[in-house]
């Protein structure tokens, strides 16, 4: 290995190093309600991270503006999906757009680095094909982060949602109002889901400052992109507005929303033959195969190809 690989090798580990820790900086940052406590405003363009984060910010931003959507519609759209992975920061898009551009270029430039210091030899039709897979793979990158930030937060809050309507339930049965049983399940639901937790006090301090309770509610069920958000929004808000019981609407959706879990566990259940035939016919099936039928071929072949022939 030439010293101009070694030299290679060495840059490319500090790339990936310095991108990996500044994804993590940026996707694993510190809970918005320590933040809210200190307060420091949500939707500040200051990022959490320090100063050097700022600076991020600042050289992300003109990149961004080459990829901004100008319409209002999709950059709210845009804002409601990082809002469902939990980045409320401002901060959040104008750098996830300046990764995509900044990826769609850097990928195909230490592809094509590494293949001029290497002794790799290609053609100039295949390079151009392998440039672009590369580009396009960077250009992509970012929205996979984001899809698999989304899905394992509303993982995380469909499996919490259940206890936290349970708390309401027995808070509301033990005399506290609906605003009060909110902030009491959303202090003990720390324990078992910080995202949600933090959901029902961004609820509480939206009814703080003067939001209405229907608009509050809603809110939640945009900020998670949960059918289970929005109909528990729902529920409420119609109770609160025809005046009916709301421990007993609370309770009602707790027992549809057990069985809807149960459904589903039942449903994952039985797909489990099914996710089982492949790996049968692909590892196991084939081994099964081998032990049974090979002492037996090989008799025959030592004893009846000779007599045979």
């Amino acid at each position: 290995m030439g010293n101009l690989q070694i030299v290679y090798l060495v840059l490319i580990f500090f790339a990936v190093t310095s991108g990996v820790f500044g994804i993590a900086a940026v996707f694993f940052r510190p809970r918005v309600a320590p933040e809210r406590l200190k307060g420091k405003s949500i939707d500040s363009t200051e990022p959490a991270g320090g100063q050097w984060q700022a600076t991020a910010v600042k050289l992300a931003e003109p990149v961004a503006k080459l990829m901004l959507p100008e319409s209002g519609i999709e950059y709210s759209r845009l804002r409601t999906r990082f809002m469902n992975a939990g980045f409320r920061g401002r901060s959040a898009i104008p750098i996830y757009f300046a990764a995509k551009i900044g990826l769609t270029f850097l990928l195909p430039l230490l592809l094509a680095t590494y293949v001029t210091f290497s002794d790799i030899k290609i053609e100039s039709g295949m390079l151009m094909v392998y440039v672009l897979i590369a580009a396009g793979s960077g250009f992509v990158l970012p929205n996979l982060v984001l899809g698999q930030a989304v899905r394992l937060r509303q993982r995380e809050l469909f499996e919490a949602f259940p206890d936290a309507i349970d708390l309401l339930v027995v808070c509301m049965e033990a005399g506290l109002g609906l605003d009060a049983a909110i902030v009491r399940a959303g202090e003990e639901m720390r324990v078992r889901s910080q995202e949600l937790a933090d959901e029902l006090h961004l609820v509480n301090l939206e009814l703080r400052v003067g939001a209405t309770r229907e608009q509050a509610l809603r809110n939640l069920a945009m900020r998670t992109g949960l059918e289970d958000a929005a109909s528990l929004a729902t529920i409420l808000i119609q109770a609160d507005r025809f005046g009916t019981n709301v421990a007993d609407a609370l309770r009602v959706h707790a027992d549809s929303q057990r069985v809807h879990r149960q459904m589903l566990a039942e449903e994952a259940a039985a797909k489990v033959p099914v996710k089982l035939v492949f790996p049968v016919v692909a590892c196991i099936f084939p081994s099964l195969m081998l032990v049974m039928g090979g002492p037996p071929f090989i008799s025959i072949y030592r004893n009846l190809f000779p007599a045979l022939g």
